[in-house]
């Protein structure tokens, strides 16, 4: 659906990719993980269109993804910006209508009434009590989930999230998650997730793709990409991996410094 060849990217004359290829394969959710500054968000513009890179090519579905109108991109692609949406003197069902601005006329009209689907995104999100409330007396994490909300009315076939769970509690991000990846099976979407959190890149994504200083330093299933030999070496911290009893996938145990003779003393 999107692939990546030999692509760079130079901002303010430090180089921050470097020569990367790879292929956002249709109808999965891919995890994009790294250290702080590895260029991850910067990844995700481009794989976009809204940053141009400084070498190689970014192509969509075939095609150039310079060749795009940024109407015709907003109808198939869809973008969740790190840190949701800022406060703004919209209510949160009207900040959500906007998601259909790429199937408006100039007049901010449709052929085909959406409300129904307006009313699945906020029951999907929890938001259905605060349809009416002003999008600036929410807090950052409600903010967050009608961001999500919003890309949703969208209909895209593609979504990019960057760091989608910022802001949001545990209960939130797994229900933020399993929507997206409900979603995401429904309707064949390709997913491509920046995240932090490694144990939920693990639990959702179906390939992860981890950065490393200024490359891909491994790419493939959750099982196969995070092991302890891997996380030394890209964040320089010892780990242990365990397998999640229920769904079998692996998950990271973070060993604090002298965690060993703790253990040895007690």
């Amino acid at each position: 659906m999107i692939s990546v060849e030999r692509l760079s990217k130079t901002v303010n004359g430090r180089p921050v990719l470097d020569n990367i290829t790879f292929e956002l394969e249709p109808g999965r959710i891919h995890g994009i993980i790294g250290p702080n500054g590895v260029g991850k968000s910067t990844l995700l513009q481009l794989l976009s269109g809204v940053m141009k890179p400084s070498s190689g090519e970014v192509s969509f579905d075939g095609a150039r993804m310079s060749g795009y109108s940024r109407k015709a991109l907003a109808k198939r692609l869809a973008v969740l910006q790190q840190g949701g949406l800022p406060p703004a003197g919209f209510t949160v069902r009207q900040v959500i209508e906007m998601g259909r601005f790429p199937y408006q006329n100039w007049f901010g009209d449709e052929r085909e009434d959406h409300s129904a689907l307006i009313d699945f995104a906020l029951e999907s999100m929890g938001l259905s009590d605060l349809a009416n409330r002003a999008l600036d007396q929410l807090s950052g994490g409600e903010r967050q989930r009608v961001a999500l909300a919003k890309v949703m009315v969208q209909e895209p076939e593609v979504i990019l999230l960057d760091e989608p769970t910022t802001y949001l509690d545990i209960g939130y991000q797994v229900q933020l998650l399993d929507t997206v990846r409900q979603w995401q099976q429904d309707r064949g979407l390709t997913v491509g997730a920046v995240l932090h959190d490694l144990n939920l890149a693990s639990l959702y994504c179906d390939q992860i793709i981890v950065l490393h200083q200024g490359g891909v330093a491994a790419r493939g299933t959750p099982m196969e990409v995070l092991t302890e030999a891997l996380i030394s070496e890209v964040y320089q911290t010892e780990a242990s991996i365990v397998i999640h009893p229920i769904t079998g996938t692996p998950q990271i145990l973070l060993q604090p410094k002298g965690s060993r003779q703790i253990l040895a003393v007690t």
